[in-house]
């Protein structure tokens, strides 16, 4: 009995260095096998997100885009967007706090594929948040994990 008192006790001793405010989520992020780090920022109240930095700025693949040269965001259905430089791009919008380490009613923008999706986020752990891209209802998306 005494153990199960002691474990509790560090249990909720431990969960608040897991809680979060709203700027707990604020600096650079890493995308699952560090292939790009994404920047989130304050935009007035809401939380916002742009490509900080990328393992490979170039294009190096011919499918891609021109070998060499610099990403831009080509993909984009909207002509007059698709110059724009993947590097500083935003591709976070407008998540608000909801609290309990939530942020709410986002959007995110997949350069790789031009296309727009509702988003969330969740701070998981201190080192961790899970970012979940969707259509219509959060079940129809997917998650993408960024560590400090």
């Amino acid at each position: 009995m005494d153990k199960l008192l002691i474990v509790v006790t560090l249990i909720l001793l431990a969960a608040p260095a897991f809680a979060s405010g709203p700027d707990d989520v604020l600096g650079l992020w890493k995308t699952a096998g560090d292939r790009s780090r994404i920047e989130l920022y304050r935009c007035g109240e809401k939380i916002c997100g742009k490509v900080g930095w990328l393992r490979e700025p170039r294009f190096t693949r011919s499918e891609d885009g021109p070998v060499g040269e610099v990403k831009i965001d080509w993909r984009n259905p909207d002509p007059a967007l698709q110059k724009r430089l993947i590097l500083g791009l935003q591709v976070i919008e407008r998540l608000i706090y909801a609290g309990d380490n939530r942020w709410e009613k986002g959007v995110c923008y997949d350069p790789e594929s031009g296309k727009s999706y509702k988003c969330k986020m969740r701070f998981v752990a201190p080192d961790r948040l899970d970012l979940r891209g969707y259509i219509g209802f959060s079940f129809i998306g997917r998650t993408y994990t960024l560590t400090r």
